[in-house]
């Protein structure tokens, strides 16, 4: 059974930093590409950052430079630093695992950018 576990949310304020974390299990972990998305109330949930098998990574055009992805192989964990954080990063952000052709989510973790 695949889990997806993601933790390190919570409230700041803007210009703050967070790292999420999402450990995986009963996953093939390090053949996985690896996901950080994030959904607000209305809208579609988006992607914001890929690293692959092979480590390399994207992202999403506004949190370029502010956020990165990493992954520890070992562990199998997958993280998000995300800095200079602004209220529009305010979303549940979720983990995806993509491994061949199944995909699997976490079940999210609550970020507040707010003043």
């Amino acid at each position: 059974q695949v889990q997806l576990v993601e933790s390190g949310g919570g409230l700041v304020q803007p210009g703050a930093s967070l790292r999420l974390s999402c450990a995986a299990s009963g996953l093939i972990f390090r053949e996985s590409d690896m996901d950080w998305a994030r959904q607000t109330p209305g809208k579609q949930r988006e992607l914001v950052a890929t690293i692959t098998t092979r480590g390399i990574t994207t992202y999403e055009d506004s949190v370029k430079g502010r956020f990165t992805i990493s992954r520890d192989n070992a562990q199998k964990t997958v993280y998000l630093q995300m800095n200079s954080l602004k209220s529009e990063d305010t979303a549940i952000y979720y983990c995806r695992a993509r491994f061949r052709s199944i995909q699997y989510w976490g079940q999210g973790t609550q970020v507040t950018v707010s003043s």
